[in-house]
């Protein structure tokens, strides 16, 4: 399914309780109830930073605290269950992992979307000796289209 309302299509894998499920026993952690909704929440809702995912996670569980879900986040970064996108001067935002995308960062609200771009290899001589195995990314900065709308009006 293509995350919608994005700057470019990027294809999730399904996200179902049992998709959410085969995740968890696939890296090999237990499924909990909290780290059954907490993948949920994240795998419903696109770039989080820690507190909507706790709030989020809290509605249906009842009682969650915000240190709970940062150990399991820990946990799902280590598995590459999700991924974490640092914002500067804002809290960090995590998602769940999916196929490789870059992100549009926006510099007004913080706001990020996934983006289908693929990162070019580099054509620096000077990189060629460089042994590349963290990867890299491009983030497109500029403001969201409500950001956009506040702006002009």
């Amino acid at each position: 399914m293509a995350e919608s309302g994005g700057v470019g299509a990027v294809v999730q894998e399904p996200t179902g309780r049992e998709a959410v499920i085969q995740r968890l026993r696939d890296v090999g952690l237990r499924v909990t109830g909290p780290r059954l909704e907490v993948l949920q929440v994240l795998a419903a809702g696109g770039h989080m930073d820690v507190e909507s995912i706790t709030a989020a996670a809290r509605e249906r569980l009842g009682t969650l605290t915000s240190q709970a879900v940062y150990e399991m986040l820990r946990h799902f970064l280590e598995t590459g269950l999700a991924t974490k996108f640092d914002r500067p001067s804002l809290p960090a935002v995590f998602e769940i992992a999916g196929p490789p995308h870059q992100h549009a960062l926006c510099m007004c609200c913080g706001r990020v979307e996934n983006v289908a771009a693929e990162v070019p290899e580099p054509a620096d001589p000077a990189l060629r000796s460089w042994r590349m195995g963290e990867g890299a990314e491009i983030i497109f900065r500029g403001l969201c289209p409500d950001c956009l709308r506040a702006e002009e009006a």
